[in-house]
């Protein structure tokens, strides 16, 4: 009689131990991994954002082969992070894969972006690592401080070049420049010009 209650007891433990198991498992899936935490996707959340207002604004049949056509014309006048973002879901012509639709349909339905954005970080983790580059506030920086590559990415924004330059100074005279033409504000609010 001690043995089969002792085997009960271990019975009902195990019972206990396994449903408690498939519980915590079922939100780990449910809820983990995969889900957005704060600063995840920053690309993937503001493009796909302002994407959704713009379709909205112009009052746009939110179907799924309209909204292709508009991510695929959309992208076409996206640069830097976003044109990458554009890549990684297919809506580039250079692109290698097709995820278009990843986006497309669940639009359609007015699915939240944050959503989207964590569907497609299960497919390619790559979309949710994109970051936009941290912006130079050009009314309080010191030029001379930064590297040639920054001098150069701030040229590039602008849609600009500097050829013949081979000194930093040449990129910084450049940048001095083209700045009122560019950033008015900074150049008004600067002291070293």
């Amino acid at each position: 009689a001690r043995g089969s209650k002792r085997m009960k007891r271990k019975f009902w433990w195990t019972m206990l131990y396994l449903s408690g198991l498939s519980v915590a498992l079922t939100l780990f899936f449910l809820h983990g991994s995969q889900a957005l935490r704060e600063g995840d996707c920053e690309v993937c959340m503001s493009f796909l954002g302002r994407f959704y207002e713009s379709l909205k604004d112009k009052d746009v049949k939110f179907t799924p082969a309209v909204l292709e056509k508009e991510l695929v014309k959309t992208c076409k006048e996206t640069k830097g992070k976003e044109n990458r973002m554009c890549y990684y879901l297919g809506a580039t012509k250079d692109a290698a894969t097709k995820m278009v639709r990843e986006v497309s349909n669940p639009m359609s339905y007015h699915v939240p972006v944050e959503k989207i954005c964590e569907k497609l970080k299960k497919k390619d983790s790559q979309i949710c690592e994109l970051k936009y580059d941290k912006k130079i506030d050009l009314s309080t920086v010191e030029l001379k401080s930064l590297k040639v590559k920054e001098l150069k990415k701030i040229l590039e924004e602008w849609g600009e070049s500097c050829r013949g330059c081979a000194e930093k100074s040449d990129y910084i005279k450049r940048i001095n420049e083209l700045m009122p033409k560019y950033a008015p504000n900074a150049a008004h609010s600067r002291t070293d010009l």
